[in-house]
């Protein structure tokens, strides 16, 4: 792997400028009347201008051409991309999908835009108002070809296999136990080394930003200095046979032909840009006394919608962590929940569910949807000698939680064949411990 450069800062005002040009960013002013080499000044803007400053996200580009000579979009094959929540009728059960199958390249040839798959989500994007969230399962780099999301912003988590990211901010390269977010807007192509699957969490109407820590104070989960945004690189590469860019736009794909790369960006400056985060870096916070912390304690990110303190969507982490308290039942309770929670997992076990719930896969309980530690898990952590014990080591599962009640997909419940028909019965073990006569 060639070295790659990073600046650090969560929603800092970062500078950057390809080595080969230097003085390529112009002194003083933002869009000058000729840029330095010659260059095409172009903001992108990621808030409404007014936004209170705090809120304000820009970044100003400068490129060897503008964004916009491109001949007309027209529309492309959406695949298994979906945003039309009506297909199915709902279904409250709590549902689990065994590791979502990778291709094999020969027969069928995926990149991440065709491998994008749909499972579940809410809200439209025309109204600036939801989620989605899917699955990415690829085997091929795209090539001569770019995406850009006009709907929202994508979180994206690699689960099996590296993603080396072009932008037109530089260069990432996401392993798994990383995850990116890739804003509104963002012209971005993903190089793939071999069979690749991940989940993507993708908001409309809102970024995301690092949680309020409150009472926790001024330090702790995930430390702004170790987000990571990519350094300036440009190509200047034409394309005769044509580039596609290809914008996911109120929920469809559209297609348009150039006859040039777009990571033609020699220098910017701005706030408003992609960012990497190392899982294995969050802080964690948790209880060391007795009884059991909500797990709004293990969140990364998140996107607020406009009610205060209820999320559009939560990204939270179950890292490896000490588990030390007394007289209490560790594992996750049993619970009802106003939200729903997406849950994945990247590696290892977990705690709750430590068969049927594997890497790759993935499960849905949705709101007001009873779930818990299955029966095993009961069992055993009822009877357990309370130690310090190390919890959830080597094994990484997350969450995506929303306050939004989430429709599943066509695809997810029948196309993609991997629903776990049985997860139900992981609970009927379960028996009454009740004694009317014992306290």
């Amino acid at each position: 792997w060639f070295i790659l450069q990073y600046m650090s800062g969560f929603g800092n005002e970062h500078v950057s400028e390809d080595p080969r040009c230097p003085g390529a960013l112009p002194e003083g002013q933002n869009n000058p009347q000729v840029c330095p080499y010659g260059l095409y000044a172009e903001q992108l803007s990621g808030s409404a201008f007014t936004c209170p400053r705090p809120t304000n996200k820009r970044s100003w580009l400068y490129r060897i051409l503008p964004s916009v000579c491109h001949k007309p979009f027209k529309p492309l094959e959406e695949g298994h991309l979906a945003h039309n929540w009506d297909e199915v009728e709902p279904d409250p059960n709590q549902l689990r999908w065994k590791p979502f199958e990778i291709p094999k390249a020969p027969q069928n040839k995926l990149d991440f835009v065709s491998g994008l798959h749909t499972l579940c989500g809410a809200g439209e994007p025309r109204g600036r108002n939801g989620i989605a969230v899917h699955v990415f399962v690829c085997n091929t780099s795209m090539l001569n070809r770019c995406l850009y999301n006009s709907d929202g912003d994508f979180l994206i988590v690699p689960q099996q296999g590296k993603l080396l990211i072009t932008t037109e901010f530089g260069k990432m390269l996401v392993e798994p136990n990383e995850i990116c977010v890739i804003q509104q807007g963002m012209r971005f192509s993903v190089e793939v080394f071999g069979e690749t699957r991940g989940y993507i969490l993708e908001v409309y109407g809102a970024h995301f930003e690092l949680p309020d820590l409150g009472p926790i104070g001024a330090n702790g989960l995930a430390n702004p200095r170790d987000f990571l945004v990519p350094v300036a690189w440009y190509e200047d590469r034409q394309v005769p046979g044509g580039y596609m860019v290809i914008s996911k736009y109120q929920g469809k794909l559209f297609a348009a032909q150039q006859d040039f790369s777009p990571f033609n960006v020699v220098a910017w400056h701005g706030n408003y840009t992609p960012y990497k985060y190392h899982l294995e870096k969050f802080m964690v916070i948790n209880s060391v006394a007795f009884d059991h912390a909500d797990p709004s304690i293990f969140t990364v990110l998140t996107a607020k919608s406009t009610r205060p303190g209820v999320a559009l969507a939560d990204f939270v982490i179950f890292p490896p962590r000490w588990g030390v308290a007394n007289n209490t039942f560790r594992p996750p309770y049993y619970h009802r929940n106003c939200m729903s929670e997406f849950m994945g997992l990247i590696k290892g076990h977990y705690e709750a569910k430590e068969e049927g719930f594997q890497p790759g896969g993935a499960s849905l309980h949705s709101m007001m949807t009873p779930h818990g530690p299955d029966a095993d898990c009961f069992e055993k952590a009822s009877k357990a000698k309370l130690e310090p014990e190390r919890v959830a080591e080597g094994t990484m599962a997350f969450m995506f939680e929303s306050s939004l009640s989430l429709a599943v997909t066509k695809w997810g419940l029948q196309t993609s064949n991997r629903l776990d028909k049985n997860y139900y019965k992981c609970w009927e073990p379960l028996k009454s411990h009740f004694n009317p006569k014992c306290k």
